[in-house]
């Protein structure tokens, strides 16, 4: 399996660069390997590399930033995916491409399904539906995957956030009315893999069958108050905290630039049934990251 990889420094590309390469011949990129900005160069690239399978794991992640920056983040998120798909579509490759819960306005009060109608309430959330949209219009062979508050221990996300907090803090406030699915990067990167290792040979003509676009987050949901209370509970370095009173708060204490959904936890029921692969409940990931990747941390 020939399967090229953009944006393998990033926090999901570092997990897939790792999954995918018992597969087949993989060819990893990043900037300034591959600059999705110049479409022409990226075009070539990809010719070149005569891929049966595309990962993009490339995207503009400053959600507060992306409000600034509308025309950069619509670049990298909207319009780079639309001209891979032509590029998959021409190669009669696979494009896989990840999106977010972001695209949902967190108004429904349960789990979002891959039926329900988006509407993003942020630029960010905005250049990802338009990434999806482009990938679907241009058709050809495609996985969509939609994912929910990712981290790792390898880039800065809540779970580094939090404990860095506890080591400085006496009093965090988290808020208690954000809503998602925690998903460890590592355990979206080996359910891709694990796909792409059953589609085989014929991943192509499978996934041509089986693809679209689907949810694909931790089981469970939980509040980010939670998240942090179960990060604080689980490390196992606890004598390194203060003596940190965690308190919950409310999201419009904490202005910022950007607007995030208040509820956007997401029903990964259909990828279930479809591929008979779903990821482990998000506490249980979080154990498992906590107990395994520490030692790199704290490096």
């Amino acid at each position: 399996m020939r399967i090229l990889l953009l944006g393998k420094n990033g926090q999901l590309g570092w997990e897939l660069h790792r999954t995918l390469a018992p597969l087949g011949d993989l060819l990893a990129l990043d900037y300034p390997e591959i600059d999705l900005l110049q479409e022409s160069d990226s075009r070539q690239r990809i010719k070149e590399a005569r891929p049966q399978v595309i990962v993009n794991a490339t995207a503009y992640t400053a959600v507060d930033q992306a409000e600034k920056e509308a025309d950069l983040a619509n670049a990298i998120n909207a319009v780079a995916p639309g001209y891979l798909a032509e590029e998959a579509r021409s190669l009669g490759a696979v494009l896989i491409h990840f999106s977010t819960d972001y695209v949902f306005d967190g108004t429904k009060g349960s789990p979002y399904q891959e039926t329900d109608t988006p509407n993003p309430l942020s630029v960010y959330g905005k250049s990802k539906l338009d990434g999806e949209r482009n990938i679907i219009q241009v058709g050809g062979v495609y996985l969509i995957l939609r994912t929910s508050w990712l981290y790792s221990l390898r880039r800065d996300s809540f779970v580094t956030r939090v404990l860095e907090w506890s080591r400085q803090q006496t009093v965090m406030r988290v808020v208690s009315d954000q809503v998602g699915n925690p998903t460890w990067a590592r355990m979206l990167a080996e359910v891709v893999a694990q796909v792409l290792a059953k589609g085989g040979d014929e991943v192509v003509d499978w996934l041509g069958e089986k693809g679209g676009l689907y949810h694909l987050a931790g089981r469970g949901v939980a509040s980010r108050y939670e998240w942090a209370q179960a990060i604080l509970e689980i490390t196992p370095q606890p004598e390194t905290h203060l003596k940190l009173v965690l308190i919950p708060a409310k999201t419009d204490e904490f202005p910022t630039p950007a607007k995030r959904p208040l509820y956007s936890a997401l029903n990964c029921e259909c990828f279930s049934a479809t591929f008979g692969f779903r990821l482990p409940p998000w506490k249980d990931a979080l154990q498992l990251v906590l107990n395994s990747g520490m030692e790199f941390y704290f490096l």
